[in-house]
């Protein structure tokens, strides 16, 4: 069975799954990822969600505000045993909802061009590569997408 859980960044839970996703980020892209490890901070986010199987957490995500209509999707991921089940469609369907309820109107996100998988399921459910933002621009490691969360 699976289940959604609005959290905290304080959640135990939460906190776990950051440390495989950081695992995997940095055996995957290796000594690049240091140079991101400062926008990724964890600390003081209240729109964590937590994504259960049997009871057990299998997946994460949260989204920070990027402006006044715009939130950042950020730390998306899912154990690599538990993929293939939907489970971050889920997560990122939850955070939009979440989004849309306090107010805003669009959603943004990084991802890094090796993760392959990420970059499908964003395009399957509605994100279009927009220019890289931020600490993204001019970097061709990184694609930043956009989504219309009104429709």
């Amino acid at each position: 069975m699976i289940q959604i859980h609005r959290l905290t960044s304080e959640h135990s839970d939460f906190k776990s799954l950051v440390t495989l996703l950081d695992a995997d980020l940095n055996a995957r892209n290796g000594i690049v990822q240091a140079q991101y490890d400062v926008f990724n901070k964890i600390d003081h986010i209240n729109t964590v969600v937590v994504t259960y199987l049997n009871e057990i957490p299998v997946g994460c995500g949260c989204y920070k505000p990027f402006d006044h209509e715009t939130v950042e999707i950020k730390r998306m991921f899912v154990k690599p045993e538990n993929r293939g089940l939907g489970i971050s469609k889920m997560i990122l369907a939850e955070l939009e909802k979440w989004a849309k309820e306090s107010g805003y109107k669009k959603a943004i996100l990084e991802t890094g061009s090796k993760q392959h998988e990420a970059i499908q399921l964003y395009h399957k459910v509605g994100y279009k590569k927009t220019d890289n933002y931020g600490q993204y621009a001019g970097n061709s490691f990184n694609i930043c997408m956009r989504k219309n969360l009104n429709g």
